[in-house]
């Protein structure tokens, strides 16, 4: 007995070193375990989720609405409709459920979904279009004889509908956003330049939603070789996170290696938090991007540039349709500016130059005269007045430009004749500046990708500015559009250039 005991106390004691060492490690591995501040994580949780409520209710109210105007449509076509209003108003109200649960199912009521209008849209139609197989379904089984058209119709004016009203929430989220509400509160990773640059990023731009609270050094000091010991680095996170009530982290890939990253992500995913990792790919579209496995890694595999195909075609026959409707249009119009041109100032209507085009070649770029005839000798004069800094010269009281040039160059009018530019091939609608020749000698080399396409008559640099942004923005918007253009984006460039033209914003 007296050595039965004796084992039973030797078992004891071990388990009990056994659990507390258990207890110490799980301690190490999950330091934000019943933490304060994951306890207010889950209560900006709740908050997020108040918000997807509200989302849901105001989506229902425009379907509901497009269901109603469809009604009302097709009463004006269908003559003699058996089915009575309340019965069509039964099968909507009963779909609102089949509404939130498809949109849902597209992941429409997370943020990070719906980053990109072009994925919203797409998965919008997606949803709406399981919405009405649904609601076909619904008056199927409560044997009510729904008018095809009804159906056809509440399809077509749905989608322009919540798309319309997903954009003013959009509006809505992005002003609480810039004034400090509904921001996500974050620590950022990393101690090198890819960190210093998503800081920037996302102090300079509010409307993207996050407030920085803390930057934590992503070096290890002293990291200990039994991987059972918690990291330096983990434990500098896990205090900001702490004493900031952050509710995510943004790591930055390139400043830790990769045992540190994993050990670092595991701790506070665990903790409920949102973790985001940064790549060095700053300038590439996101849409050429996919993430796939390679064996046990995850990898970005990025979608080449194709400079032939179906997409330069649908490019070509874009800007011919479009330039040769707008000289039709604006024929008369523009026929006016050229005789104030030629009234109020003596000399040609307009005004050539030679500059760079697509691969180097130089062609006669065309605009109505909006300076002196000696314009150009007179530039040597006022060098030490540039006011844009790189190769580009600008001038905010240019004496070389007339009167009406005056307006002509803040509307944007004088760029007109360039739809010809378009119709011959030697532009495009959307793309790059044209340059001048001289500029081309104060290029870096990289910059000289941008003559890989046509430049355009508006483009990236335009619609974020013009000459209120600096020569490095100026390249890098130049570069990021050869590298990621497409007919959706020329459009969206084209769409616009309108209000930024009407604002006259950067227009000199």
């Amino acid at each position: 007995m007296p050595s039965s005991a004796s084992s039973i106390d030797t078992v004891s004691e071990g388990e009990a070193i056994s659990t507390a060492l258990v207890a110490d490690r799980l301690r190490h591995l999950q330091p934000l375990d019943a933490d304060d501040s994951a306890v207010r994580a889950v209560r900006r949780t709740r908050e997020i989720n108040l918000s997807k409520v509200a989302v849901a209710m105001s989506d229902t109210l425009a379907f509901v609405l497009a269901m109603g105007v469809a009604w009302v449509l097709t009463q004006i076509r269908v003559q003699g409709d058996p089915v009575s209003f309340a019965e069509y108003a039964l099968v909507a109200v009963l779909a609102t459920p089949v509404l939130v649960a498809a949109l849902a199912s597209r992941r429409l009521y997370q943020a990070r979904f719906v980053t990109r209008r072009s994925d919203e849209f797409r998965r919008l139609a997606d949803g709406l279009l399981l919405t009405v197989v649904g609601m076909v379904m619904i008056a199927f089984l409560l044997k009510v004889p729904v008018s095809r058209t009804w159906v056809v119709v509440a399809l077509v004016i749905s989608i322009p509908a919540l798309w319309f009203e997903r954009e003013v929430v959009r509006q809505f989220f992005r002003r609480r956003r810039v004034t400090g509400r509904s921001t996500r509160r974050v620590v950022v990773v990393g101690n090198n330049g890819e960190a210093a640059a998503v800081v920037a990023m996302l102090e300079a731009d509010r409307s993207l939603g996050y407030e920085v609270l803390a930057v934590v050094d992503g070096e290890v000091h002293g990291a200990p070789e039994d991987p059972s010991q918690p990291l330096d680095l983990v434990a500098r996170t896990v205090n900001a996170v702490r004493e900031n009530s952050a509710t995510g982290v943004v790591v930055t890939a390139t400043a830790m290696d990769l045992r540190t990253s994993n050990r670092l992500i595991r701790v506070l995913t665990h903790a409920g938090l949102h973790v985001e990792l940064t790549s060095a790919l700053s300038d590439v579209e996101t849409s050429r991007i996919s993430v796939r496995p390679l064996g046990r890694y995850p990898v970005l595999y990025i979608e080449p540039v194709l400079p032939y195909g179906w997409r330069p075609i649908a490019k070509r026959c874009f800007d011919v349709v479009v330039a040769s409707t707008a000289l039709v249009l604006l024929a008369v119009p523009m026929a006016v500016v050229a005789a104030l041109v030629k009234i109020t100032s003596p000399g040609p209507v307009l005004f050539r130059q030679r500059r760079l085009g697509r691969g180097g070649e130089f062609f006669e770029v065309l605009k109505f005269r909006s300076m002196v005839p000696d314009a150009e000798a007179r530039l040597i004069d006022l060098r030490e007045s540039n006011e844009a800094d790189g190769p580009l010269f600008k001038m905010t009281d240019d004496p070389r430009v007339t009167r009406i040039g005056r307006f002509i160059r803040r509307t944007s009018i004088d760029e007109l004749p360039q739809l010809w530019n378009v119709i011959r091939g030697e532009m495009s609608l959307v793309g790059p500046r044209p340059a001048l020749a001289n500029e081309a000698q104060d290029w870096s080399p990289e910059l000289f990708n941008r003559l890989r396409v046509r430049p355009g008559i508006t483009g990236m640099w335009q619609v974020s500015g013009r000459s209120d942004t600096g020569f490095d923005e100026y390249t890098r918007l130049d570069l990021y559009y050869v590298d990621n253009w497409s007919l959706l984006v020329d459009i969206g460039i084209v769409l616009r250039t309108i209000p930024s033209v009407l604002a006259a914003r950067g227009a000199r």
